[in-house]
This record gives structure tokens, C-alpha cells and sequence, in this order.
């Protein structure tokens, strides 16, 4: 204890700071037991590049990918004696590309030990870049969408969308790891998406499929930095996981050695006082002991482990997070 399973670094991230090895030793500075390097998997269409990456194209995508397994190799032998680190692919889903060529390139580089399911795209369009992009994935057609305010009519079927692209995503790689389950609602983090029956059923459709086969939930604590009063996923999200036996993992999302742990103290609050008792995470299936679960894809690199009593481990009276 503690864990996370979700992280970034400048190195590899344009969008992140830092090298992946300060990454690394912020992580064993806090005391980390288990830290997941899970860089974002190439994309594979120039207009689905970001701002940032404007000099670059799908091939340097990928080649930066590589050299991200190759470091996060390296880094996981030298520190082997200090901190568990696993290395992942946080996918995305903008088209059927997406899941072909990511599939090939998981199965062909056995280094990734896990996957983080996440979406970050709907419509083809970026949710979590800025609210200006968010809207328009929720409405292209809207030409000035600074003061623009979506309608419940409106948000319905962007929400459809989002949760149906994430099932298939779910169904295609059964992801060890589920990323920021509700990232639709970062920019309406009070929505209520009990309220509508179309969506809440596809909620749960998805949280029953990914229980069915023991993949994990994160909980997210980069929500909190980004103005929610507690970490992915909201509240009644939360407490659905847990009604359907879900296993929930820590994560912090990290973009950078500021964001190690960030916020970890506050989660777990929000986690406990929504009936949190024990906590999950992943180790390599070579360490496998009694208890530990299997996770029902055709990877098997990792198994899940449970952890209960995890509020009273020690690293959260060392660290103020």
C-alpha cells in the first residue's frame, strides 16, 4: 500500500511533465508499493492528434510508444527492489481502428502487463481536452459554443453514445483496469445519470460486464484537481459498483511528479464514506498466491489481489496527499 494504476510522464505525454524516471522516484518517495506506468496508446488518424502534437503523425506516435515500453522496462528491473511497477496501455476509442491496431500491438509486445480501459472521445471528438471541444462533441453543429449550455434533450444522446462506445471497448479488450469510468460528466460533475433510464441502464450494463469477467474499477482521484468534490467515478456510479460486488482500485492519474498521490487523502475519505471497505490492485501472475483472482481475458499477465483494512496502512498518517 498505496497503489496506482494510471500515470503519465512529459517524457512520453505532451500533455503530462516530467521524466518517467522522476516519475518512478516520487512514486517510491511517497512509498508506493505498486505504480502502474500506463502511457496513452498511439492514435492512429492525423486528425485525431491533439493541438500539441501538430509536428508529429501516427507513426511518431507509435514509435514514442516503443520507446515508452523500452524505458518503462528498464525502470521497472533497476527499481525492482523498491517499488512494484507494471506497465500498461491506456487505449482510446475514436474509431474500429483504434481497437485493431491496438489489439495487434498489445498482443504482439507482451511487455504490457495490463490494460486501463478509458474513453476519451465521442463522436470523434475530444471530451476531455477543453469545455469548448466537449461541446461540440455534444453538438457539432454549434458554431460558438463559449456561453453555449446543453439542454438535458441535447446531452442524452452524447451520454448514449459515450457509454455505448465504452461497452464495446469493454467487450473488445476486457480491460484489466476501467479508466475514469464517467469521464462524460467532467464538465457537469452534478449531473444526475439516475434520472434518465436509457443511460442509467447502459451504466449498468457496463459495470455488470466488467464485473462478470473481475476486471477493476479505478477510483480517480485526478477529478478532484479538476473541481469535483470527490474522485471518478460520482457518487452514484460509485455506489452501483459496489452494490454489484465491483472491485475498486486506486489511481492517480498523474501527469508529472507534482501529481503522484495528489489528492489520495480526500479520495479515500470520498471512498469510505460511500461504504469503501476493501480495495484492489494488480500484480503480475507470476506472484500470484491463494486469494488472488483471475481477470477472465486472453492476456493473464496480471491477477487482481484484495486488500482490505486499507484506510488504516500507515502511508496515510506518513503522507499528508
Amino acid at each position: 500500500m498505496p497503489h496506482s494504476h494510471h500515470s503519465h510522464s512529459g517524457q512520453f505525454c505532451r500533455h503530462a511533465k516530467d521524466t518517467l524516471e522522476d516519475v518512478v522516484k516520487e512514486a517510491i518517495r511517497k512509498r508506493f508499493e505498486v505504480f502502474g506506468l500506463s502511457e496513452h496508446a498511439p492514435r492512429f488518424r492525423m486528425e485525431d492528434l491533439f493541438p500539441e502534437e501538430a509536428d508529429l503523425t501516427p507513426s511518431d506516435l507509435l514509435t514514442t510508444y516503443l520507446d515508452f515500453l523500452s524505458h518503462a522496462s528498464s525502470l521497472k528491473a533497476k527499481y525492482s527492489n523498491q517499488i512494484s511497477l507494471l506497465i500498461s496501455l491506456e487505449t482510446d476509442y475514436i474509431t474500429s481502428l483504434d481497437l485493431n491496431n491496438i489489439s495487434d500491438l498489445i498482443h504482439q509486445r507482451k511487455e504490457i502487463d495490463y490494460i486501463v480501459g478509458s474513453v476519451h472521445h465521442v463522436n470523434g471528438i475530444s471530451i476531455d481536452f477543453d469545455r469548448p471541444t466537449w461541446l461540440r462533441a455534444i453538438q457539432a453543429s454549434v458554431q460558438d459554443v463559449q456561453d453555449y449550455q446543453p439542454t438535458q434533450e441535447e446531452l442524452i444522446p452524447f451520454l448514449e453514445n459515450y457509454f455505448d462506445q465504452q461497452f464495446k471497448l469493454i467487450d473488445y479488450f476486457r480491460p484489466e483496469v476501467i479508466g475514469h469510468f464517467d469521464l462524460c460528466l467532467l464538465w457537469i460533475p452534478d449531473f444526475n445519470l439516475r434520472q434518465i433510464p436509457s443511460i442509467w441502464q447502459r451504466v449498468e450494463r457496463n459495470i455488470k460486464k466488467v464485473v462478470g469477467y473481475g476486471g477493476l474499477f479505478e477510483a480517480n482521484s485526478a477529478a478532484l484537481r479538476k473541481g469535483w468534490k470527490g474522485s471518478y467515478p460520482s457518487e452514484d456510479v460509485l455506489k452501483l459498483i459496489i452494490s454489484l460486488n465491483g472491485k475498486i482500485c486506486l489511481s492517480d492519474d498523474s501527469h508529472g511528479v507534482s501529481y503522484v498521490g495528489l489528492n489520495y487523502t480526500r479520495m479515500k475519505d470520498y471512498l469510505i464514506r460511500n461504504g469503501m471497505k476493501e480495495i484492489w490492485y494488480l500484480v503480475t501472475s507470476s506472484a500470484r498466491i491463494d486469494g488472488d483472482q483471475e481477470i477472465q481475458n486472453d492476456r493473464r499477465r496480471v491477477v487482481s489481489r484484495k486488500l482490505t483494512d486499507w484506510d488504516k496502512h500507515s502511508f496515510w498518517v506518513d503522507n499528508e496527499l
